[in-house]
């Protein structure tokens, strides 16, 4: 981290580390319980992003999403891969395959956010 270390900052950053796909501000909240409020968890995720420890990922069903960056630093994310969207148990998960865009002359890209939605491998088995 660029900037100070504190407990909460590290508990925040166990959990996302420690979850198998990305989480959302509400499932922190519960995880956490009510040692840490609402506010400051936003606060310590958007430093996160720009710390490039954490990316954000808005899903198709309107909320934000956070997993941990890989190779990233500072501004600069390096995350152009699809995330996942199980539309029965609700998990984001990063998806492992770069994607190589080829944008037109003169556009330069900041952020990608490429969402697919359908079933992952245990709830398929459930239908």
């Amino acid at each position: 981290m660029n900037k100070r270390n504190t407990k909460t900052k590290q508990l925040i950053l166990n959990s996302l580390k420690d979850s198998k796909s990305a989480v959302s501000h509400d499932i922190l909240q519960k995880e956490l319980g009510n040692e840490i409020d609402r506010a400051t968890i936003y606060r310590i995720l958007n430093s996160f992003c720009d710390d490039g420890i954490v990316h954000k990922v808005v899903s198709d069903d309107g909320k934000s999403y956070f997993a941990p960056c890989r190779g990233c630093s500072g501004k600069h994310h390096k995350h152009s891969h699809f995330h996942f969207r199980c539309l029965q148990c609700g998990t984001i998960e990063c998806m492992p395959e770069e994607v190589d865009i080829t944008m037109p002359e003169g556009y330069q890209p900041v952020n990608f956010n490429g969402i697919i939605s359908g079933y992952c491998p245990e709830c398929s088995l459930s239908k």
